[in-house]
């Protein structure tokens, strides 16, 4: 079986075909600046030299129909006809309550999806437009709708509420959602069978820090807490998301600046957090050697990023009465070995001891990078979000 993965944004779409016999990528490649006349489109297909073409690009759909004919090229391609993709994975960032798993899109889905666009107005809508010129380009295939807060519909009351007044909860649906749901559960399922143990006996802590970032209390194969709430901007210091700050400081800021809501919401999201703090950049690589300069500003963003996620991690080891495993994923999570041995030097008393040397491998592989004697295992475990729409997809159309 052949699917595609798509996952779409305001003017992007991003896209991956995998062999499912073997979970192969065939091809991948990226759409960018969808809804101009310079658009871009770069496509890679394994084992041959990446192909990059500027063309007029005028809506998701367009964009679409450009990569079909790309993946059915009889140069550039790696499938005759289209008719070849069985299935169809779309992410879709917002699920709100309605969605607790993946499922299959038909016109009752779509509407729910519309319906929780207030919940994610930057990201539903083109999860909609890529749905939309799927179904109308590939109408033979199945689809699935594959949800970053699915995962996350496992936790508690008390842990996705928020203690405000409960009608703003029954009107609006306002409480915690979580995100990157999607990684958590690939990464938290590989660490198990890395670790030769059985996911639902371990309580694992899931690291994804990139740009945006979350932690998920994970307890025996379900997510019982995360940091990112309503919306992403929760919980971890990010790259340019300032996270968790006293809610008194915005309208504070606000009358004292004299700022809008979009202009108070753009400073949280788009100008705080490592950006924000250093002054320089929201790129960990830059803060680090930018550290090492002697830049002071950096050293105070560094300090405060891995004391504010090293906290989170006490957190959940409180919360789920005990950790056995810790994992590191995405950008800074897979390639930072600073961030990573700063954060385990401060949770010794959990019992973890981490073997510099594994640490400090420059290695792509999943790994366990803590030593023999520790208590807590530490593992790297590179992500693969697509590869886990995939096999979503698959197991959903092939029941």
């Amino acid at each position: 079986m052949k699917v595609l993965v798509i996952n779409c944004g305001s003017s992007s779409i991003k896209y991956q075909l995998f062999e499912m016999k073997d979970e192969s990528v065939l091809a991948n490649g990226l759409v960018e600046r969808i809804g101009t006349d310079s658009a871009i489109l770069t496509h890679r297909v394994t084992g041959r030299d990446e192909w990059v073409e500027t063309a007029e690009i005028l809506d998701h759909s367009e964009g679409l129909n450009k990569v079909l004919s790309l993946l059915t090229d009889p140069q550039k391609g790696v499938i005759q006809s289209v008719e070849e993709v069985a299935a169809v994975g779309h992410r879709v960032v917002h699920g709100g309550e309605s969605f607790s798993e993946s499922v299959i899109i038909d016109d009752e889905v779509i509407r729910e999806i519309r319906r929780n666009v207030d919940l994610a107005p930057l990201h539903n809508p083109p999860n909609l437009l890529g749905i939309e010129a799927a179904r109308q380009h590939l109408p033979h295939a199945s689809h699935v709708a594959v949800f970053d807060t699915a995962f996350h519909q496992t936790m508690p009351d008390y842990a996705f509420m928020y203690p405000l007044p409960r009608v703003l909860y029954q009107k609006y649906k306002i409480r915690r959602y979580g995100f990157h749901g999607t990684s958590h559960k690939y990464v938290t399922l590989r660490a198990a069978e890395v670790l030769g143990r059985p996911l639902e006996e371990l309580k694992l802590i899931s690291c994804h820090i990139g740009n945006g970032a979350s932690l998920a209390a994970v307890q025996y194969g379900k997510s019982v807490d995360t940091t990112m709430g309503m919306t992403p901007l929760e919980g971890l210091m990010m790259g340019t998301r300032c996270g968790s700050i006293d809610p008194a400081i915005v309208p504070f800021v606000m009358a004292k600046e004299e700022l809008t809501l979009a202009e108070v919401n753009s400073m949280m999201n788009k100008h705080s957090g490592l950006l924000g703090v250093s002054g320089l950049s929201g790129d960990m690589r830059e803060i680090t050697e930018a550290m090492f300069e002697g830049n002071d500003h950096a050293r105070l963003a560094l300090d405060m990023y891995t004391y504010r996620l090293r906290k989170a991690i006490g957190a959940y080891a409180a919360a789920m009465d005990g950790v056995d495993a810790i994992i590191f994923t995405a950008g800074v999570g897979e390639n930072a070995s600073l961030v990573r041995e700063r954060v385990c030097k401060g949770l010794t008393f959990l019992g973890v001891e981490l073997d510099r040397e594994k640490n400090a491998e420059r290695s792509k592989q999943e790994r366990i990078i803590s030593t023999e004697n520790s208590r807590v295992a530490v593992l790297v475990i590179p992500t693969d979000e697509e590869l886990m729409i995939a096999r979503e997809t698959r197991n959903l159309v092939e029941q």
